[in-house]
């Protein structure tokens, strides 16, 4: 059975179980188990490489301990022994605090994981099921990285989950235009299932990486935080199936919660590549760990400028916005002045609203900045629907190949030679200032519909609306008549 089929089957069986409702616990059911089967191929593995390495599950609770044997426990033992000794064990492992201790990584995502299952018999399947896929086959997990991809692209329609995921052509574009390599400092303080991350390392891969010691480098550079639980878990799992030896980088927290201020020159880095969320608020407190000119509880505005705070001199970042950031007020005003003050902010792609429909209908932007000088001008590219397309939808989504037009004008790694087109366009920092920081510029070479004179077009509906009127009281009159009849 192809491993497309093997996931397919296993979700099937899942939706037969009464303790699992809708894709959001489905999904994060099916993480958990496959974190355990994905870390126990990976400790097989090493065990094998490297002389002393210890697995970080207790022999009795490895996956080849209780889920290979296809007629081992099953039924009422089955859960007792899931809820009862795997994942209270697992939630309290004590890591050791040595490099490479993957403890603390298993006890992360365990920490908040819950096994939804009710019936022993259906979860003896789905194992099975996950025991034939083999994770240290480099081709099985090829695959199954793909159907990875397809599970966290299910997150959009798993409600409110959806707000975990960036479409895979947006990560892959912002990535290689920021071009990070083996040994720089990237991080992704909101980094959910781990788009840019993986985006990141494919990018490295296919460029820089040609030596273990590259491969080294490159996984000792990242860092990430997420503060749910369910992207945590699917995000450590997707740093597993990239290959990753150690993902303890991934920090289960709240970026915001740390103050300020206490970002110092060793928590600089050299690349912030995210989407932080936005839309939402933070719950009270947070707001006062920033400076009072920027204390707000709105999410995204603390995390521009937290970014701002941690990028090291010279150090760029590319960052998802939405467009209330650009035309804001108030705080919004002194975060946009602070960001051009401190940072060449000189790239904006204004990005359709339909990108990240369904769960987000807002009009995107993709914001490139370089920190060290202050902003002289700024470049604007509008990103169109393809021709023949009225907008992006979940069965016609955004792909990497759309974004051509925008890398062929970008103008390489120094962005020389840039031109306004009907879609590009500059303004000057001090064109932003004197509109009070507003960012929101339109494209000037688009003409504007006219749609005629407002007093005539007001007078024109008065009209129609007593036209209205008078049919509404002919009809009334003619229905009055055939009832009397």
């Amino acid at each position: 059975m192809s491993v497309r089929n093997t996931v397919k089957s296993i979700q099937d069986i899942m939706r037969q179980d009464v303790g699992v409702d809708g894709d959001a616990q489905r999904i994060s059911q099916l993480c958990w188990m496959f974190f355990l089967k994905i870390i126990d191929d990976q400790d097989q593995q090493l065990e094998v490489m490297q002389d002393g390495y210890r697995a970080p599950i207790p022999k009795n609770l490895q996956w080849r301990a209780w889920a290979t044997d296809p007629e081992g426990i099953t039924g009422d033992a089955l859960v007792a022994f899931v809820n009862g000794e795997l994942f209270p064990t697992l939630k309290e492992l004590t890591p050791t605090g040595k490099p490479g201790d993957r403890r603390k990584v298993v006890r992360d995502v365990f920490e908040d994981a819950y096994n939804y299952m009710k019936s022993g018999q259906l979860m003896r399947q789905v194992v099975n099921k996950i025991n034939g896929i083999d994770f240290n086959n480099l081709t099985e997990r090829q695959h199954f990285g793909d159907i990875y991809e397809q599970i966290l692209n299910d997150l959009q329609s798993a409600g409110n989950a959806g707000e975990y995921y960036t479409p895979r052509a947006v990560t892959a574009f912002m990535v290689d235009r920021i071009d990070p390599k083996p040994g720089e400092l990237l991080f992704d303080p909101a980094c959910g299932t781990g788009g840019f991350l993986t985006c990141s390392l494919r990018h490295m891969r296919d460029r820089y990486v040609k030596t273990a010691e590259d491969e080294h480098r490159m996984q000792q550079a990242f860092r990430a935080v997420e503060k749910k639980q369910l992207p945590h878990m699917l995000c450590v799992t997707n740093m597993l199936l990239h290959g990753v030896e150690d993902p303890s980088f991934v920090r289960h927290d709240n970026t915001l919660a740390r103050p300020y201020i206490s970002y110092g020159a060793s928590d600089r880095v050299d690349i912030v590549v995210t989407n932080p969320p936005f839309g939402g608020r933070e719950e009270d407190g947070i707001e006062t760990n920033f400076p009072k000119h920027f204390q707000t509880r709105e999410t995204a505005d603390l995390f521009l400028a937290l970014i701002v705070r941690v990028l090291k001199a010279n150090g760029r970042a590319a960052v998802v916005l939405p467009d209330g950031t650009l035309f804001g007020e108030g705080i919004k005003t002194r975060l946009k002045e602070h960001l051009m003050e401190e940072c060449n902010l000189h790239t904006i792609v204004r990005l359709p609203n339909s990108v990240f429909k369904p769960y987000a209908g807002i009009g995107t932007n993709l914001l490139f900045f370089e920190k060290g000088e202050p902003t002289k001008e700024t470049w604007f590219f509008e990103h169109r629907v393809p021709d023949g397309q009225k907008a992006y939808a979940m069965t016609k989504p955004i792909r990497i190949e759309h974004f051509k037009p925008c890398v062929d004008w970008w103008g390489g790694a120094k962005r020389k030679g840039r031109k306004q087109t009907e879609v590009a366009w500059k303004v000057t920092a001090d064109e932003v200032k004197a509109r009070g920081y507003n960012l929101d510029f339109k494209n000037p070479h688009t003409v504007d519909e006219d749609h005629g004179d407002p007093e005539e077009l007001l007078a024109r509906l008065d009209e129609a609306e007593l036209q209205v009127e008078e049919l509404r009281d002919q009809l009334k009159t003619i229905f009055e008549k055939a009832l009397l009849k």
